[in-house]
């Protein structure tokens, strides 16, 4: 996964003025790290997405994104 893609996914479940604060702030386990950090670190933008999935207990059917008309 792209870190755009992340970003957009992000963006679309928790909106665009809550996105920063929730990849600044929710500390994702097992990395003991926010979603910045790990991106930092080097580990993939999808385990982050899967642990803001977890913590945020975001339902299946929303994990892979709204659907885009052209894409």
């Amino acid at each position: 996964m792209r870190l755009t893609e992340f970003q957009q996914l992000v963006e679309d479940e928790f909106g665009p003025a809550n996105a920063g604060w929730v990849m600044d702030s929710q500390v994702l386990s097992p990395y003991n790290q926010t979603a910045n950090e790990m991106f930092e670190s080097g580990i993939d933008p999808r385990l982050a997405w899967e642990g803001l999935c977890r913590a945020y207990d975001v339902p299946e059917d929303r994990q892979l994104g709204r659907d885009r008309p052209g894409f």
